[in-house]
């Protein structure tokens, strides 16, 4: 979403022009998809979740440059953070990724996702900002199972909702996880006229969902403190949110205690002309925020600190 249109400011062009590579894996083949589904779909939601997390406790063990990556993240979220617990915080985002991977793929294009969804809180906030006649920009990231998130709301909302994706690398993937029926229409960030498709869809009323916590290696992004440390991250979003006049609502789907999803929806805000590195500022805040509150529910699987590949 970088590619709205270039901003000239001095963190901008200070910005790593590279693509970033992020994490990648061998099991990201549709075979493999669908056999997880088809195992998963067989076994009560109760037994599906205990499951997985089983197997996540024994298959993080094969992933040992992942769990060292996502200890160094999580010590750098929680500074003073023992040895001991922080063991605990990497398994627990390992359990946690796998809770929310098969809730996805077993609820992906179903009528019920619903069901997973404790509840909803700021949607009053979501509701008023609706109602003054422009779209929605809605902000999340890849912290708790966001792809649900967007689904329910879209289900649950009376206006037509934009999910950005970057595009998977296997096209079958593609199209097992997003093909097909689905109350939401995903956009890859593939073709150079993909932003204005999503500018006229917000000047129609519509929503557009996207992620905020992954640079994308373009002239958009910029560098941020994150934790007390610098960071890249994209500004896309909040240029096309000024450049619609639509506001900007942040959100975020989270595991609670009882293994089911609530979504955490945030004040609504402007970006206007000049301030949308500021915006991006506050959006990185509340960020920061959320990950502390839930760090094992980010689900960044490389130094997110470090400059791109």
């Amino acid at each position: 979403m970088a590619a709205v249109t270039q901003v000239t400011t001095s963190a901008e062009r200070a910005a790593v022009m590279t693509t970033p590579r992020w994490y990648a894996h061998g099991f990201n083949r549709a075979g493999a998809y669908r056999l997880a589904t088809l195992a998963a779909s067989m076994l009560p939601r109760a037994v599906r979740v205990s499951v997985a997390a089983g197997v996540a406790n024994i298959a993080s063990l094969r992933f040992p440059a992942e769990r060292a990556v996502v200890r160094r993240n999580l010590a750098r979220i929680l500074p003073g953070t023992s040895a001991r617990e922080l063991d605990a915080l990497v398994a627990g985002v390992f359990r946690n990724f796998a809770v929310c991977f098969t809730d996805l793929i077993t609820a992906n294009r179903r009528a019920d996702v619903g069901t997973l969804v404790a509840g909803v809180e700021g949607l009053t906030e979501l509701t008023q900002a609706a109602t003054a006649g422009r779209g929605l920009v809605v902000l999340t990231a890849h912290l708790g199972n966001w792809e649900l998130a967007g689904r329910t709301l879209a289900r649950d909302g009376a206006r037509p909702t934009h999910v950005v994706v970057a595009a998977e690398a296997d096209p079958a993937v593609e199209r097992f996880l997003r093909g097909g029926e689905a109350p939401v229409r995903f956009v890859t960030r593939s073709a150079p006229t993909t932003s204005l498709t999503l500018l006229t869809a917000l000047r129609r009323g519509e929503v557009v969902a996207l992620q905020g916590d992954r640079a994308l290696g373009t002239r958009g992004d910029i560098t941020l403190p994150f934790f007390g440390v610098p960071a890249l991250f994209p500004m896309g979003p909040f240029l096309l949110a000024r450049a619609a006049g639509a506001p900007v609502v942040p959100a975020f789907c989270l595991l609670d205690g009882d293994r089911r999803y609530r979504i955490v929806v945030g004040a609504p805000s402007m970006v206007r002309a000049g301030d949308e590195a500021a915006a991006l500022a506050r959006w990185v805040g509340v960020l920061e925020t959320m990950v502390r509150r839930h760090p094992t529910q980010w689900f960044n699987f490389y130094d997110v600190w470090g400059a791109p590949a």
